[in-house]
């Protein structure tokens, strides 16, 4: 089982994949969500990680708040997952959503995903603003251009993610191989055995997965 540690910035990845953690999602300011890191603190936590065999996957989300992102917004994301590409990144996690969360924003995606060229990429948490009807044509969506898998809490933030395994497995059962779906949110080093097992993934995500 792959163990994703989702860290804020690079104080706690040596302890977490001394730990057990064999691939980091890397972010700030983890309190809104997860934003962009600075190009030293990826710089650095890369070299780190792939000296220890451990792969980064890298945030691109450049302010808190809604996932619908302007022009100027969606350049500095391309600029900064770029950078990400340059240093060496294993992947990039983003998502875009339009005005009202009621699909994906699929011309914002097309232009990361077309940057992104080469990377990993995850579909992140975003994933849980649409409605559910909403998030299996974004499924099929994603997982025709290029995206590698989805994280998500599958219901809504503040719900413990037991409570989610019904319509986790609807998402799994629907994506059929065609991406991952990566279960994140509330999942600690004591249940991360218990979700992977009742779900039947081999990835699991979370801030306290180790």
């Amino acid at each position: 089982m792959i163990k994703e540690f989702c860290a804020e910035n690079f104080t706690h990845i040596p302890q977490a994949i001394q730990n057990g953690a064999k691939r980091v999602e890397l972010c700030d300011n983890l309190h809104v969500g997860g934003t962009s890191v600075s190009t030293g603190v990826m710089a650095e936590t890369i070299d780190y990680c792939h000296e220890k065999n451990v792969s980064v996957m890298t945030m691109i989300r450049p302010r808190e708040g809604d996932f619908y992102y302007n022009d100027t917004e969606l350049k500095m994301m391309e600029i900064d997952l770029l950078e990400a590409k340059k240093i060496g990144a294993d992947g990039v996690v983003f998502g875009c959503l339009t005005e009202n969360a009621e699909t994906i924003d699929t011309d914002a995606l097309e232009r990361l995903i077309d940057k992104a060229d080469g990377l990993q990429i995850t579909f992140h948490m975003a994933f849980d603003s649409l409605p559910k009807e909403e998030q299996f044509k974004a499924i099929d969506w994603l997982s025709e251009n290029g995206v590698n898998r989805i994280l998500t809490h599958g219901g809504p933030a503040g719900t413990l993610i037991h409570e989610n395994f019904a319509h986790l497995k609807e998402l799994i059962a629907y994506a059929n191989h065609r991406l991952i779906i990566l279960p994140g949110g509330g999942i600690t080093k004591e249940n991360s055995e218990e979700v992977a097992g009742t779900l039947g993934v081999s990835e699991v995500h979370g801030t306290r997965i180790v």
